[in-house]
């Protein structure tokens, strides 16, 4: 074996063993279970005012979004024949650490109390939602990194996503229950912006050659990961609503828009593509910028026929995006977008996150009761 590939190989091993001991050291100290997770720790000096939220919560919410950020974002980068199941296994590395580490950073800013990181289900599922922006930065980013070079932008990725969240949700106080901005947005932008950092003429031409190629394996995992978005992304929706009578409509927006997005595929594909029908990863993608549509606004009084509205233009934004759009990405401002996340992702969520504002602004006492 090249001697490079030993020390390629030996290098990831040492920097995956050096950031688990750092964080079975940081668990060791400051990690200990949540008094919602069992009554015996419930002390006068905790706050337990999470109690009845979370024990209601504990595992179907958890498990809907876990599957989704393994199965809908994991298998999102893998519809490349050249990378198919290899970025599967790094976007399970990729999980595997962001978790335990966005546990971690978002324990110090939401869950600290006497010294102590409490962790319950809501801190898992707060997780999960960070570690699903690394796994979008990592779509504009595939085959541009290497694997070393991906753990250590999730270090970095996981600590400001966290940041950023808390600054907009806790101190801003803005609504977004389904992460348009802080998931699909700060994602997107985050991975575009390393992209045009990493920008290197020939190397980038040469590798954009090579990723063209799809084949019968990744058009599966496309397949799967589809399927999964389908069935489990209205809990990803509103899996953090605050208020619980918001939940039903948190499902039905999301539901409404997916399958408007997904039409709008049909419709505007054969006409910009010289295909009957759109492909597998053209269905992945409307699926998503339909769902990251309804991240923000999702909870809110959009209406069926407002959802139906805005799934059916977050469809055919992804698709001119594609088409018209990421080219002049490449060509003006040197970003390389592997699978196109500003197009499903980063204008969607701007798009959700404008609507979402829009609806608050119109929002009344009436409408919303005690909400």
């Amino acid at each position: 074996m090249p001697e490079h590939s030993v020390a390629s190989r030996l290098r990831l091993s040492g920097l995956c063993f050096l950031l688990q001991i750092l964080n079975i050291l940081l668990f060791a100290v400051f990690v200990r279970y949540s008094p919602e997770s069992s009554s015996s720790l419930c002390s006068p000096q905790l706050n337990c005012s999470r109690r009845n939220q979370d024990s209601g919560f504990q595992h179907p919410r958890f498990r809907d979004v876990h599957l989704q950020v393994l199965l809908g974002f994991g298998l999102l980068v893998a519809f490349l024949g050249r990378y198919g199941a290899g970025s599967v296994v790094i976007s399970i590395l990729i999980v595997s650490f962001a978790i335990q580490w966005a546990i971690l950073i978002q324990g110090f800013l939401y869950f600290f109390q006497n010294s102590k990181i409490y962790m319950g289900a809501w801190s898992m599922v707060s997780a999960d939602f960070c570690t699903a922006a690394v796994l979008i930065s990592t779509g504009a980013l595939l085959g541009r990194v290497n694997p070393v070079q991906m753990l250590l932008l999730a270090l970095l990725e996981v600590t400001l996503c966290s940041l950023n969240e808390y600054i907009m949700l806790s101190l801003m106080g803005v609504s977004d229950s389904g992460r348009s901005l802080a998931v699909h947005t700060f994602g997107a932008y985050f991975g575009l912006m390393v992209s045009r950092i990493l920008h290197q003429p020939h190397m980038d031409k040469r590798k954009r050659e090579d990723q063209q190629d799809t084949g019968h394996q990744p058009d599966v995992f496309t397949v799967v990961g589809t399927i999964y978005l389908w069935i489990f992304w209205p809990s990803f929706t509103s899996a953090t609503t605050v208020h619980d009578n918001a939940e039903p409509w948190g499902v039905l927006n999301t539901y409404i828009s997916l399958v408007a997005s997904t039409m709008a595929t049909f419709i505007l594909s054969p006409v910009l593509y010289e295909e009957s029908t759109p492909r597998m990863v053209q269905i992945q993608d409307a699926t998503l910028a339909g769902t990251a549509m309804m991240g923000m606004a999702g909870e809110m009084l959009v209406t069926p026929f407002g959802a139906l509205i805005a799934g059916f233009l977050a469809g055919l934004i992804s698709l001119l995006g594609f088409r018209f759009f990421t080219p002049v990405l490449h060509s003006r401002l040197k970003i390389q977008d592997t699978c196109g996340v500003h197009n499903i992702h980063g204008l969607p969520g701007v798009l959700g996150a404008l609507l979402g504002t829009l609806l608050t602004l119109l929002a009344t006492a009436d409408t919303y009761g005690d909400r």
